[in-house]
């Protein structure tokens, strides 16, 4: 991979992060084949937009059934390029498939002429009418999931969708566009973006782009947001998250080390929406700690194809770099490492599940998003303390809050700083459920109805009858 970086070849590497051999490298679209891609998009929204809606929904289900009869090559496709065990891997490809078909049972009633009630006579509805074509700039740790998850409400109003993936999982991407197009989508209303960042810019920029959403870091989603807002473009961000795992003194601590670890562990630790965060009160935090080690040194980590492997490579070794960095400079900050902390011996890019205690705000861990297996946990004296650590994070995506009483639960949900809480349970993501971040973590909602008409023209009709 060294060697491959340096060079620095016009186009996008795919590398088995298990093997670190090549899969493929895709060469970047040239100008011209930007400006195809753009007109294309262009031509097959005109034609979207006026296709009834009954016809969208039908082309939806052909998209599910595709994916479906897919499955196996997709999920193989996703483990060779980003290491997610198998079974996830088809996890995934299922819940994409679901996704979709949901959107086209429940998108038409919420994307309907919505009427409104006035004073007098007038006729009065708002229409959710697409805009037109909108880039998607999307992360690899779900290389399926993450895109459907945008695309699937944004195109049925009508809209087109023009996808710039991670580079390392260009394969996937290209995957998608052929799944697209035989399910019978016009030609060129979704399609791959294979280019660096000053083409994007360029493209952003583009009058054939409407919007932008974006699933990516922070620094990415600045300049991304920067540029729709100089070309007067809506923009979303999904910026990554910092979670918070609070388990109060009271909480059923088996139920909550158990839903820890695969809230921590899952995707090898790479998910936005992860518990990284573990803020225990301080009566029950020897046990969790206890608990919680024993749990991860359980986990088997090795071949993502194998159906019992848990926690599988890395993404890329740049990120496996950046994340022992992490760890190396809270244990110097004066955390304590109670599991893992070091590389995997032998190829890819495996990382040893991985425990800190004693870390609080200020300290790497705490402070930054930890994309990878690796787990800090913070003991708060009180309630108070733990809701004060919580909120002590740039990000606010997700939380999660354990204890038996659920209406305490409830009321201090509505004191954290974040998108969503999740009580008694971790962090997940469903069709009928926004999702969606607050400070940091970004802005704007995907799926459920806010998602449906997040890229919609709201328009107002008033219809006054005369004579």
């Amino acid at each position: 991979m060294n060697a491959i970086t340096a060079t620095a070849p016009a186009g996008a590497i795919s590398q088995n992060p298990t093997t670190g051999a090549v899969i493929e490298i895709y060469p970047f679209h040239t100008a011209e084949a930007i400006e195809h891609i753009l007109q294309g998009g262009a031509t097959a929204y005109r034609l979207w937009r006026d296709t009834p809606m009954a016809e969208r929904t039908a082309t939806y289900r052909r998209l599910a059934t595709t994916l479906r009869e897919s499955v196996d090559e997709l999920a193989t496709l996703i483990t060779r390029e980003m290491g997610k065990p198998i079974g996830a891997a088809r996890a995934e490809v299922e819940k994409c498939a679901a996704t979709i078909e949901w959107v086209a049972s429940h998108g038409p009633a919420i994307l309907a002429d919505e009427p409104v009630d006035v004073d007098g006579d007038d006729e009065v509805h708002v229409s959710y009418l697409p805009i037109g074509t909108v880039l998607g700039v999307m992360p690899w740790n779900f290389p399926l999931w993450q895109v459907i998850r945008a695309a699937a409400p944004i195109m049925l109003s009508g809209n087109g969708f023009l996808l710039k993936h991670a580079p390392n999982v260009m394969g996937s991407a290209y995957a998608l566009q052929r799944a697209f197009e035989v399910a019978g989508f016009p030609k060129g209303l979704f399609a791959n973006l294979n280019a660096d960042y000053h083409a994007v810019a360029s493209v952003i920029e583009d009058p054939r782009i409407a919007a932008v959403t974006l699933t990516g870091s922070m620094r990415a989603g600045a300049a991304v947001a920067a540029t729709a807002a100089r070309a007067l473009k809506k923009s979303l961000l999904e910026l990554g998250g910092s979670d918070a795992f609070i388990v109060l003194a009271d909480a059923n601590i088996d139920l909550a080390v158990e839903a820890a670890l695969e809230a921590r562990f899952q995707n090898t630790g790479q998910v936005c929406l992860a518990a990284k965060r573990f803020i225990i009160e301080r009566p029950v935090a020897e046990e969790f700690t206890r608990k919680f080690v024993e749990g991860a040194k359980a986990l088997k980590v090795g071949d993502p194809f194998d159906l019992d492997t848990q926690i599988g490579p890395m993404a890329r070794h740049d990120l496996r770099e950046e994340l022992h960095g992490q760890v190396c400079k809270t244990i110097q900050q004066g955390a304590n490492l109670l599991l893992g902390g070091q590389f995997v011996e032998g190829p890819g890019n495996f990382y040893e599940p991985t425990v800190l205690a004693n870390v609080s705000p200020g300290m790497t861990a705490f402070a930054e998003e930890t994309f990878g297996p690796v787990a800090a946990i913070a003991v708060a004296d009180d309630i108070e303390h733990a809701i004060e650590l919580a909120n002590a994070s740039d990000y606010g995506l997700g939380g999660n809050l354990w204890s038996s009483d659920v209406a305490l639960a409830k009321r201090l949900a509505r004191r954290l700083e974040t998108g969503g809480v999740f009580i008694n349970g971790f962090s997940a993501t469903n069709a009928r459920i926004p999702v969606g971040g607050v400070k940091k973590s970004g802005y704007g909602r995907e799926l459920s109805h806010f998602g449906l008409r997040e890229f919609t023209n709201a328009q107002a009709v008033w219809a006054r009858t005369l004579g």
